[in-house]
């Protein structure tokens, strides 16, 4: 029992004004947690997962607060810890990676200036030990120029580089307990195997414990000695990582593991020969001599989905604003229905601009949180259709119904929704237009496994019902397998490989695809181990 650091008895965590009727998110939950080891944390969105992370440390979200339980951290009742004790104790002994890196770090300062502030004030490292130890860290966690990179702000890299430098800053302090709050949702499965080897690494040197709250089981299974599987707030089950893979005992935790099959559904006679998008030797970049795309050419079809892929960096989300218009193009040509357009959005025809949607990966920042669904679902039909009124109302409704949400759903805000069916309010306002051509930008990243699978189903029924052609940006080569008819592999702004799904995932040609490939995490607990023991041996050869 002396290697127990952290026990957390029949935790109760409730939600709700003052006066209100109480939620409880976390209900009677016990976590104990021993040195150097790492559980998991499972469930759909609403399980309450990162709630009970972050009882870790003795916090709560605003509006949530811990009602019942016991939290004793190497002994100490963090329950009656004064807030100076607190203060001591998180992000110095407790560390917290959270999921949005993007709203998490301060845009005015640069990315070293933020990693210092933790170590420095507490006393544990001088501002100079500081700064060479994040860039360290960043070199230990594969950032391409460390010591470049350190000074930049963080709108100045990626999404995926801006979530690897979170990591650092969680493991700053060397922490006895790291919480990480889906950390690699954002990157791509190349970056995601250097972070997650550098966890487990990390955890293996300094003897390190954490808490590595998820919705991916094959992720978790390569970092987590033991899961808790969560729904509803209330533990489902658990047990070891392998049995809960090999011999899950619940209904639920099988349903989590059958939620990775996804299988496409429509046929593929569909699609028809007529190309409706093709992009010409397009080059683009946000400062004069610096591309991000270089000399890139893609077609979709009507009727078809294309997928375009590649490491965070790559451009496939540039690529997405160079097609809008949103960045116009310095070199080559769009070409939308036989007809050349206009690099510069404003320069556009409304008719064209009605024609190609977008659906954005964070439904949190893409809907208007002061607007009604009615308004924001209704913008559309009068701005491209010129609808109003009853005729605006109803068709609104008959929109909520093709999503599958309820019609009294045009009266909530977007706060009142979970992040499913935020997603699902983005699709219905891209359709409303009555587009040709939607992109969607890593629309299901963000979303757990079961939520992102209705996602997708979602989206195949839309297409087979209207026809509707899908330029799908991810990272996620499992919803690659689930949606595409073709492929589009991106590095460093060019493409290097394209063709039919099938073609592409069981006959790669270029080095990087086949990398992309073998680098998606399988449902096997050693899989990551053994792929780098595969890659030290390369190394030694």
């Amino acid at each position: 029992m002396n290697d127990i650091i952290l026990d957390i008895k029949d935790i109760e965590v409730e939600a709700g004004n003052v006066g209100e009727k109480q939620i409880t998110i976390v209900d009677k939950v016990d976590l104990t947690l021993r040195k150097g080891e790492v559980i998991g944390l499972i469930g759909e969105s609403g399980a309450g997962k990162s709630t009970l992370g972050l009882t870790v440390m003795g916090y709560c979200r605003p509006g949530c607060r811990i009602t019942s339980g016991s939290i004793q951290f190497r002994g100490h009742d963090l329950m009656n810890a004064s807030p100076k004790e607190m203060r001591e104790l998180r992000g110095v002994k407790i560390a917290y990676v959270a999921q949005s890196a993007a709203a998490s770090f301060n845009p005015a300062h640069k990315l070293i200036e933020q990693f210092v502030e933790g170590p420095h004030q507490h006393g544990i490292m001088t501002a100079r030990d500081a700064g060479k130890k994040c860039i360290d860290l960043y070199g230990k966690l594969k950032m391409p120029q460390p010591e470049v990179i350190a000074y930049r702000f963080p709108h100045q890299v990626s999404g995926g580089q801006l979530q690897r430098s979170m990591v650092a800053m969680a493991m700053a302090c060397n922490p006895d307990i790291i919480i990480f709050d889906e950390p690699t949702t954002a990157l791509d499965v190349t970056t995601q195997i250097e972070v997650l080897a550098t966890i487990k690494d990390v955890i293996r040197q300094f003897g390190m414990a954490g808490v590595y709250i998820t919705h991916d089981l094959a992720v978790v299974a390569q970092v987590a000695d033991r899961i808790k599987v969560m729904r509803y707030g209330k533990e489902v089950e658990e047990d070891t990582t392998e049995n809960i893979i090999n011999h899950p005992s619940q209904d639920y935790t099988r349903e989590l593991l059958a939620s990775r099959s996804l299988v496409r559904d429509r046929q593929v006679d569909n699609i028809e020969d007529d190309i409706l998008l093709s992009v010409e030797h397009v080059s683009a970049g946000y400062k004069r001599g610096e591309k991000i795309l270089n000399d890139v050419s893609v077609t979709v079809k009507k009727a078809q989905t294309v997928a375009v892929v590649g490491e965070s960096g790559s451009g496939k989300s540039t690529l997405a604003r160079v097609i809008t218009g949103l960045l116009p193009a310095w070199e080559g040509n769009i070409i939308f229905d036989h007809k050349r357009r206009d690099p510069d959005i404003k320069q556009r025809y409304r008719s064209t601009l009605k024609r190609m949607q977008m659906i954005y990966q964070m439904p949190d920042t893409a809907l208007n949180p002061t607007q009604k669904i009615e308004t924001i679902l209704g913008r559309p039909l009068t701005f491209y259709l010129n609808m109003k009124g009853a005729a605006r109302r109803k068709r609104v409704e008959e929109l909520l119904d093709m999503i599958e949400l309820p019609k009294n759903y045009i009266n909530r805000y977007p706060n009142q929704l979970s992040g499913g069916e935020k997603q699902r309010i983005c699709i219905a306002r891209s359709i409303a237009a009555e587009p040709e051509l939607v992109i969607c930008d890593e629309v299901t990243s963000a979303l757990d496994q079961i939520v992102a699978a209705g996602i997708l189903r979602l989206l195949q029924k839309l297409q087979n019902e209207l026809k509707l052609s899908y330029l799908f940006i991810t990272h996620d080569l499992d919803t690659v397998k689930a949606v595409a008819d073709e492929v589009v592999v991106m590095l460093n702004g060019r493409v290097v490989e394209s063709g039919l799904k099938d073609d592409i995932i069981h006959h790669p040609q270029h080095e990087y695809t086949k990398r992309l490939l073998d680098s998606v995490p399988l449902m096997d607990p050693t899989w990551l181990d053994k792929r780098l023991a595969s890659r030290v041996e390369l190394i030694a050869d």
